[in-house]
């Protein structure tokens, strides 16, 4: 990186940090926005009030004055008074209302919110649910505006639209007694003298709004995102970062609306034949995001028919949503498991096999878990230590040759020698049998798993609310000092709050920062501003990962600060002076060229033959 690079990065730097400051909105704008937010919140509650007024009046109506020209064989179901069927077991409480046969509110019973209030999914007009009906005379009607005949009996609720005469649409609801599983089927009886002779499918639509459940509502929206499973291929999900929708024309088998640690999925028993998804962030409001769905499924009016699905409302957590496919054939799999972000290819299959293994078998034992983050940790390091002793060791041997390096670079100075110090440096290199690469690779061959802990931690729900030392939570950040105060590009990028397991991550990197440095300086000639920029990746960091989980930080931390005692030990046990006497032993051998040096030598010479010629060329 040579020095107009830099100069560019640092001004590219200072304008984005000028237009950031420039374009704060001054207070006088701040509270006319504020106002107007106000202005409309305060018309959106009047109007919802209106809305449910009527709505309460026109339930007292008598069903005689209401049109069939509008409701058609329906007319009798369009009035009627809201009430609520409720179905539980020892996970969960789901209500039911008969005002559209929809499921009302669902409560976790084995959680809480990050403020200690029942955790619930949804509640009222926070989600609906409603089929499209086109009736014989070409009316178009929906299903969430009437009212349903609720039928109760012990773990089963009934909600019948009826049509006259035997004829009806049954919403049936049956939770599992011991899971976070509920069945859910539509059912047709006598329908086809009361909808259009065409109809061959039924228009679904679900909607709902994701509540804020997490102290971090950034971390929060982060991890969620609206999945959903094509029927013979693999799972696909909408942007997590901004508005997204998408038409799906193949076949559906799920539709997924996960926040970060809990989900409500509709599964289709056979499969949905077309649907289009959509996702809508919602700032700062106490809401995450809204997802809707409009899904099509087949149905044949002309029989009574039943069309199965299954809903789960519950954790994202990865052992409870890969034992629902157990006991499946490899196609009929849900896959339901792929919504906890583990990281794709090599990183979700390192998590899959060996973390998540290693994990729940700590489980088992210790109930701490920065302690078990801890052990993770350090069994992580031990199956890494070969790799890290011959990295150092690599790096320590280029370290001894230094001296040598540096006689050459005397010896051949300048841009113009630059070819033939290069391969003088890789012949004494060759010589002394070192390996200037050999550092490299097993600091390569580490990344997938920094990786994968990366994707792991931020989605363990396991962690959630569980506390250790100063973090009260280590599903998300450990603030030991807040402000309210929004301070232009800091508030933005770094947020209102320090974490104090991001600052050790931090300070221990550029330790590290400098001791990898001087135990990688070979004497060699480094691209400017190089160093420089090894010192800005830690600090990038601190930036970076102050909103994520702390116990993300705390794994970096301590992983980070366990290197630095291994090196430091590796210093004391590796003599570099009988390391520099052994290769100097070495080099007086004679060295058996391969194939591959021969090639790169012959590369070597042509590339310094024409370089000789440029510069001739250059002198003329």
């Amino acid at each position: 990186m040579d020095r107009n690079t830099i100069l560019g990065f640092v001004l590219i730097g200072a304008i984005l940090f000028t237009f950031s400051w420039l374009n704060q909105p001054s207070k006088e704008q701040q509270l006319a926005t504020q106002k107007y937010n106000d202005s409309i919140a305060l018309v959106e509650k009047a109007a919802l009030a209106k809305t449910k007024s009527i709505a309460k009046t026109s339930a007292t109506v008598d069903s005689a004055t209401v049109s069939p020209a509008i409701y058609g064989g329906f007319a009798q179901a369009a009035v009627g008074t809201e009430s609520i069927q409720t179905l539980q077991n020892d996970l969960m409480e789901v209500k039911v209302s008969n005002k559209g046969g929809r499921i009302y509110s669902v409560r976790l019973k084995k959680y809480k919110t990050h403020d200690a209030k029942p955790l619930i999914l949804f509640q009222g007009e926070e989600s609906s649910f409603g089929i499209t009906l086109n009736t014989r005379d070409s009316k178009k009607i929906n299903t969430a505006d009437l009212y349903f005949q609720p039928s109760i009996s012990q773990n089963c609720v009934t909600m019948r639209l009826n049509a006259g005469n035997g004829r009806y649409l049954d919403y049936i609801y049956t939770i599992d007694p011991q899971s976070y599983l509920m069945k859910f089927d539509i059912k047709t009886v006598g329908l086809d003298s009361v909808l259009a002779g065409n109809t061959t499918s039924l228009e679904l639509g679900w909607y709902q709004k994701l509540r804020q459940q997490e102290k971090g509502h950034k971390n929060e929206s982060r991890y969620s995102n609206l999945y959903f499973k094509y029927l013979t291929e693999e799972v696909d999900y909408l942007s997590d970062a901004k508005d997204d929708s998408k038409e799906l024309t193949n076949k559906i088998k799920w539709v997924a609306y996960k926040d970060q640690f809990f989900s409500s999925i509709l599964i289709a028993k056979k499969e949905l034949t077309s649907a289009i998804v959509e996702s809508k962030i919602i700032p700062d409001s106490g809401y995450i995001k809204e997802y809707n769905t409009r899904a099509f499924v087949d149905v044949n009016i002309n029989t009574a028919q039943t069309i199965s699905f299954n809903y789960y409302f519950g954790p994202n957590h990865y052992p409870t949503l890969t034992k629902l496919d157990n006991g499946l054939k490899d196609e009929d799999k849900l896959r339901l498991d792929r919504i906890v972000p583990l990281g794709a290819s090599v990183f979700r299959y390192i998590n899959k096999i060996a973390v998540i293994p290693m994990f729940n078998f700590f489980e088992k034992f210790i109930s701490s878990y920065g302690l078990i983050i801890l052990l993770l940790t350090l069994v992580i390091k031990l199956v890494l230590f070969p790799l890290t002793y011959k990295s150092y060791l690599s790096s320590a041997k280029m370290r001894v040759l230094r001296p040598q390096v540096e006689e050459l670079n005397a010896k051949f100075p300048g841009q113009d020698k630059m070819m033939e110090r290069q391969k003088a440096t890789m012949d004494l290199y060759k010589r002394a049998g070192v390996n200037p690469l050999s550092g490299c690779l097993p600091m390569l061959l580490q990344m997938p798993i920094l990786i994968a802990m990366y994707m792991f931690f931020p989605s363990s729900i396991e962690l959630r609310q569980q506390s250790f030392l100063w973090a009260t939570d280590l599903s998300t950040y450990d603030s030991i000092y807040s402000w309210t105060t929004q301070i232009p590009v800091l508030s933005q990028y770094y947020g209102n709050h320090i974490s104090l397991f991001c600052l050790l991550m931090t300070a221990t990197n550029i330790v590290y920062t400098k001791f990898n440095m001087d135990a990688t300086n070979t004497g060699q000639a480094q691209m400017p501003g190089m160093k420089t920029m090894m010192y800005i990746m830690p600090l990038m960091f601190l930036f970076f990962l102050n909103e994520f989980a702390s116990g993300l930080s705390y794994y970096y931390f301590i992983s980070t600060l366990i290197t630095i005692l291994q090196t430091l030990a590796f210093r004391q046990f590796i003599n570099e002076e009988k390391l520099l006497a052994k290769l100097q032993e070495k080099a007086k051998k004679p060295v058996k060229k391969s194939g591959f040096m021969a090639r790169v030598e012959e590369m070597q010479k042509r590339q310094q033959q024409i370089a000789r010629d440029n510069s001739k060329k250059g002198k003329r």
